[in-house]
């Protein structure tokens, strides 16, 4: 037999107890809960991109970041008063500053009492952002708020299923449980405070 022959014939054993050894691994839930923390934990990296990235503008909101100006005009009732107005406007501290004849001016556009036309401009978001941020927004009336829903689901998921990680008598596993009771206490006293 040759050098060749004998040293493969090793290998071979090698790998058919390695193979054996996955496949009653498949059995166990250790494996299942691995390979589904794995599967998922990348899905919630594309998540946690675009919630990451409409956050940071949320921090924002209060200022004109990303945002262009827009004008709209609309026909509301007519002779609605003051405080009618900023409420149907959505609009914190409304005020009306000059009144001429029928026309109401406010901070950012007019209203005209007797034909209710409305005209303002506001700073808006681009479509597609201010559509992506009603994701923190999101409310049971809207269909959206199944994503956050999912999105805490899995976050959930991946915070259970990393305990199967480590074999529970290993010092690792050990330390995990120390670090995740200092997180919860942690998350308890920042609340608290």
């Amino acid at each position: 037999m040759s050098k060749f022959a004998k040293s493969k014939t090793p290998n071979n054993q090698y790998f058919k107890m390695k193979e054996d050894k996955v496949k009653a691994e498949k059995k166990s839930i250790n494996y299942y809960m691995r390979k589904l923390h794995r599967d998922f934990g990348f899905f919630i990296v594309g998540l946690t991109i675009i919630y990451a990235l409409t956050g940071i503008i949320l921090i924002f909101r209060d200022t004109n970041f990303l945002k262009s100006e827009v004008l709209i005009e609309k026909s509301l009732a007519p002779n609605m008063a003051v405080s009618d107005l900023g409420n149907v406007l959505r609009k914190k501290d409304f005020k009306v500053f000059k009144t001429v004849g029928d026309t109401l001016y406010f901070k950012e556009g007019t209203y005209n009492r007797s034909t209710g036309a409305v005209s303002y401009t506001e700073n808006e978001l681009p479509s597609l952002l201010k559509r992506a941020t009603l994701l923190h927004k999101s409310s049971t009336r809207t269909l959206l708020f199944v994503f956050p829903l999912m999105y805490a689901a899995l976050l959930l998921f991946l915070a259970i299923s990393a305990f199967w990680m480590f074999k529970p008598n290993t010092k690792l596993f050990k330390r995990g449980i120390i670090i995740a009771i200092a997180g919860v206490i942690t998350a308890i006293v920042l609340l608290i405070v």
